[in-house]
């Protein structure tokens, strides 16, 4: 099964949906409720309200919380996958609020960058190819595939240079007619916007204008609780957000942050400038890598090759460049190796010399300065590797002068510039091809004289000798250039060891270590005129314009990130930050060691203005670093205008907010000699900003630690004062979708949007909190927002029944609590404190664990244990106020409702606060309820491992006597004890003395040592015994499993426990026994010593009889 069919099979159709629809109306109901009424907007205290009071009696009296999340690209609807995100900060949101804390949860819109641009583009060139509302599109593209088939049967010569660039046009049309690859206007047209509109979006700012609002009101769809009056557009289509990124690049600039220089970088000669993460269709987070291009001069061609090149020359001279990481091995050169099947190419460098690579190396030396002029590519020559081999070339710096080209199967096209120069002595991938082509001579068609040279020494390690390749080949028994796995690992070993641990054997660093002589012999090489430095991405980069990216040397801005003392700033205020998990700790550890100069400047997209270098934009990823302090202020600004284009209550004017109002704003700086503003104004602007800062949290996908959430951290810690540092971030990993990856292209993908019309937006909640916290790959299972409809609907109906029974009077109970009312009520009450330690951790699958499904696991018990007496009035309204207040912060809508229809409260459930028990919880009445619970399961469980046992005789065809018949009316007997076997306490006592508290760990070996000490050993019931208490260690802790006393009586719990266990299982009656009386009646029928002896504190044992 395709992928697209197994995604189609695992999507549900919705056939009934009444429930579902009756829970939407009560949703929309009560967001237009929460809208009339403001309930999210929110703003610091007054100054009056805060004078006198330090910054830790503020918090304390009028505590706060704010959180964010990235703001999305406006090029498209939001997707399930940013709802999973928003969902953590949302959830939070909720619950903060029932803390009591004036919650700040807002939201603004990034249309920064490259993507929006460059799709507005693609439909100019549409509109230019099928016309304005894409009417010739069907006879055009009918054209196309009909041209490409003609040139499918018409393939130019291999010799016509022109013979790439047309199988490559041919590739890609066909390629568009077999993938049904889409248009621009095709992929507008699929997320629903009218064919007639789509021309509107080649003007890029209408994508501006068209998808934040539709954000907006899917937000309000799912229930959102985000203050709407601060959303902002970033770029200069808000001047406001605008001068806000001018101060800031500004004050780095100032602050020596932002450089100048020459540097690579991720580039698109397409589209003229640097390709940075968020403007790539393909390779977010793939950065530059630098080699040493080793220049090996032609001294022969082949006979092929000669024949081929002729005096197409021009007289240069040609040298074979290799890409290498290891400049220091050169000395032992014995050959140089292509790959048969790669197509390379001689190019021009300047007039007296070419060079031999692939077309895809030429192309990124272009750019860094190798050619002239830059950015041109010259082929004088395509060659296939075939014909290269056995040309005999120059070795720079190895003990042997001249080697000669031989074939390799495992040479990229891909990875390096396609030529590899070989050093078997320390690389296990040239020893065994060298091996291999020596014993296959004939086979590889090379003359064995050409790979004559015998691995030279160059390197020695004191693990491997001086020959670390060929030892680790035989230690690993690689056979061949066909074991790739092994040459993998072989490769990693040889290079850890000789970097770290070798000494040079030759060459003028003779005596250093390889560490030492790297760098050395790498500038002595690019100084004899015998290598040059390169530099390729790390992997495939696309950029959203279609354009395979280069690596580019060239002067640009930078921010200087991984400066060392701005670096050990960050990795200083991350090692104080809450981050929620190892994994997110250890992430951010391993981006901040490698993470450095980043480029800041753009000459194509959108975006703000590089203030003293106008030439320039600021990049996508720069101006999104400290937007949450703009937050705090937008509503003064522009309260409920996007773009700023209407002034905010304060009627402050985008001029008026210079960098010095600003710098006084956000970082008390000096107040303007000159101010363009009252500066009770700017003080008011100071006053939010304030209260609401520092960040206290910011939840995120994790792909973000590499740039976004680490470019966060360093420009707070440059720009603000140490107290207005983010507190925590929280991270968490991809959604997928039924168990699969989400996908446009598989048809495995659902919008917000369609989400919440299809299952509702509680329901979508639900399954979202349900789908996973931790850093690893989430899952959203359509099967479970189904169910969700259900389980909603069901709870409603459940309190609106009860509830006109507490109105009624009816089938309810009145009066004092009983046994199992207190039961209950301290259940409920544990539940209460065990869901706000999730809620605290952000753990929201356990918050809805326990808030929600075990809270009606713990009712339905209730219900049923008091079912001849019934349930009492007061908890029954006790447990739907719970069930209610427990689950706002997760599914608020069904809440809403149950707090203002079913409990008829005042106001809304978005205000109420979070419930504390009256009473503190008796943890020996919740050790009860899980004992009666537990016995019930467990004699169940015997009654039908009986019946199993007789059917199965039956089967068998056995007649076997017994005491019992399941169709009899029947009894059971409890047998309770009151201490364990003998056996089973010296168990315990040997398990105790091998314990280790501090390491919380048994020691198995000593365990036994005991064991065996003591003769149990000899038990086969022992050691069985101890898997199970450890089992019982690990659940309860180790301090409850050692004590082996029960803190209440089994008899009388089991006493308070018959007359549900006589109905729920059917019984005519049912006694209660000790041990020690069990044991005085034996012999009597009925009374079997096996079962008896089974029973110990806490597990009773159970036998049923007729009667």
């Amino acid at each position: 099964m395709s992928q697209p069919e197994e995604a189609a099979a695992q999507t549900i159709e919705m056939a009934q949906t009444g429930k579902r629809d009756h829970l939407r109306s009560l949703e929309k109901k009560y967001q237009e409720q929460w809208a009339s009424q403001h309930i999210f907007e929110v703003n610091a205290p007054s100054s009056s309200e805060l004078k006198g009071l330090s910054q830790a009696e503020i918090l304390e009296k009028y505590p706060k919380w704010f959180g964010t999340f990235p703001y999305p690209y406006m090029n498209g609807s939001l997707h399930l996958g940013h709802a999973f995100t928003i969902s953590k900060i949302e959830f939070a949101a909720g619950y903060q609020r029932m803390l009591g804390k004036r919650v700040l949860f807002p939201h603004g819109f990034h249309v920064t960058g490259l993507p929006i641009k460059a799709s507005a583009d693609k439909l100019v060139r549409e509109i230019e190819m099928f016309g304005p509302d894409f009417e010739n599109f069907e006879r055009v593209q009918a054209e196309m595939i009909l041209q490409a088939e003609t040139e499918e049967v018409s393939p130019a010569e291999p010799s016509d240079p022109t013979a790439v660039d047309k199988s490559k046009g041919k590739k890609g049309k066909l390629a568009a007619k077999s993938s049904g690859h889409k248009y621009q206007f095709q992929i507008l047209m699929s997320i629903g916007v009218p064919r007639s509109e789509i021309k509107k979006f080649a003007d890029p700012m209408h994508w501006l204008v068209h998808f934040p609002p539709i954000a907006m009101e899917d937000h309000t769809s799912f229930g959102s609780r985000i203050d709407w009056r601060r959303r902002f557009l970033t770029t200069k289509a808000n001047p406001y957000y605008d001068g806000f990124v001018r101060w800031q690049v500004n004050k780095l600039h100032k602050m020596g942050k932002i450089k100048f220089g020459e540097r690579y970088t991720i580039y698109s000669p397409k589209d003229g400038q640097p390709c940075m993460d968020h403007d790539r269709q393909d390779g977010e987070g793939v950065g530059p890598q630098e080699y040493t291009a080793i220049k090996s001069e032609v001294v022969e061609w082949s006979p092929a090759a000669k024949g081929l090149i002729g005096e197409k020359l021009g007289g240069r001279k040609v040298f074979m460049v290799a890409a290498t990481l290891r400049p220091e091995t050169m000395y032992g050169q014995t050959n140089c190796f292509v790959g048969v099947s790669i197509k390379y190419g001689i190019f021009a460098v300047n007039d007296k010399e070419a060079y031999l690579c692939t077309y895809r190396a030429a192309r990124n030396m272009a750019f860094q300065g190798v050619t002239e002029p830059r950015g041109t590519i010259d082929q004088l020559v395509e060659i296939d590797g075939s014909k290269l081999i056995g040309t005999r070339i120059k070795a720079p710096f190895a003990i042997n002068p001249e080697v000669y080209v031989l074939p390799m199967d495992n040479v990229l096209a891909t990875k390096g510039t396609g030529v590899v120069t070989s050093v078997p002595s320390d690389s296990p991938d040239d020893f065994q091809t060298l091996t291999d082509l020596r014993k296959k001579a004939d086979f590889y068609k090379i003359d064995p004289l050409w790979a004559a040279i015998d691995p030279v020494p160059v390197i020695s390690t004191p693990t491997y000798g001086e020959l670390t390749a060929p030892t680790i080949v035989k230690q690993l028994k690689i056979q061949s250039q066909k074991d790739t796995k092994q040459l993998l690992e072989a490769k990693e070993i040889a290079y850890k060891e000789g970097f770290y641990n070798g000494t040079m054997l030759v060459g003028e660093f003779k005596g250093q270590s390889v560490q030492d002589a790297k760098p050395k012999v790498r500038e002595s090489m690019i100084q004899a005129g015998l290598a040059f430095a390169y530099a390729e991405p790390e992997g495939i980069v696309t950029s959203r314009s279609g354009d395979e990216c280069i690596v580019a040397l060239m002067d640009q801005w930078y921010l200087d990130y991984g400066e060392p003392v701005w670096r050990a700033q960050v990795e200083k205020h991350v090692a104080s930050m809450e981050l929620y998990g190892p994994e997110t700790r250890n992430a951010f550890g391993k981006t901040l060691a490698w993470l450095n100069q980043w480029a800041c400047a753009r000459t194509y997209g959108l975006g703000s203005d590089m203030p003293w270098d106008p030439q320039f934009l600021v990049e996508s990823l720069s101006d999104s670093t400290i937007y949450m302090a703009y937050y705090t202020v937008a509503q003064l600004l522009h309260e409920n205008s996007i773009d700023g284009s209407i002034t905010g209550p304060l009627g402050i004017t985008p001029d008026q907010m210079t960098d010095e109002v600003w710098e006084y704003v956000f970082c008390d700086g000096p107040w303007p000699s000159s101010p363009p503003l009252p500066r009770e104004k700017a003080d008011a602007l100071k006053h939010e900003f304030n209260y609401f800062y520092p960040l206290d949290i910011r939840s995120s996908g994790k792909d973000l630690i590499n740039n976004h959430l680490s470019f966060a951290l360093y420009n707070h810690v440059a720009i603000f004062s140490q107290d207005k540092w983010p507190l925590s971030f929280r991270t968490n990993g991809h959604l997928m979708l039924n168990g699969l990856k989400m996908s446009k292209s598989t048809g495995n993908f659902l919008t917000l949007r369609d989400a919440v019309n299809k299952f509702g937006a509680d329901s979508c909640r639900l399954a979202l909190a349900d789908a996973g916290d931790g850093i690893e790959d989430a899952n959203f299972d359509e099967k479970n927002g189904n169910a969700n409809i259900l389980r909603v609907h069901t709870l409603l109906g459940w309190c609106e029944v009860y509830s006109e029974m507490i109105k009624e009077e009816s089938h309810l109970r009145r009066g004092p609590l009983s046994y199992h009312d207190n039961v209950f009520e301290n259940e409920v009450n544990d539940l209460i404190n065990i869901t706000q330690t999730h809620y605290d951790a952000l753990n929201f699958k356990d918050a809805l664990k326990y808030g929600f499904f075990e809270l009606q696991s713990t009712r339905d018990w209730y219900r049923e244990v008091t079912s001849d007496v019934g349930m009492h009035v007061d908890l029954v309204r006790y447990w739907i106020e719970i069930s209610a207040l427990l689950a706002a912060p997760i599914a608020p809508h069904f809440a809403e409702h149950i707090y203002l229809e079913i409990l008829n409260k005042a106001t809304s459930i978005q205000l109420a606060r979070w419930p504390t028990p009256q009473k503190k919880v008796d943890r020996t009445l919740i050790e009860i309820g899980q004992y009666m619970r537990g016995t019930v399961k467990t004699i169940r469980d015997a009654e039908t491992a009986l019946l199993k046992s007789l059917n199965k005789n039956k089967v068998k065809g056995k007649s076997v006597a017994t005491a019992f018949d399941p169709k009899k009316p029947k009894s059971v007997r409890v047998y309770v004890a009151t201490g364990f076997p003998a056996w089973q306490e010296s168990c315990v006592e040997t398990v105790k003395v091998a314990y280790d508290s501090d390491a919380d760990k048994v020691d198995d070996i000593k365990v036994r040592t005991l064991l065996m000490e003591s003769g149990l050993i000899k038990n086969k019931l022992a050691m069985p015994f101890i898997q199970q208490f450890k089992k019982r260690m690990a659940q309860f802790g180790a301090e409850t499993a050692f004590r082996r006393t029960l803190p209440f009586s089994e008899s009388d719990v089991l006493t308070e426990l018959l007359p549900y266990l006589k109905k729920t299982l059917n019984l005519v009656d049912a006694e209660i026994l000790s041990v020690d009386q069990a044991h005085a009646k034996e012999g009597e029928a009925g009374y079997t010593k096996s079962i008896i002896d089974s029973s110990e504190p806490g597990g009773p044992a159970f036998e049923y009889r007729n009667v």
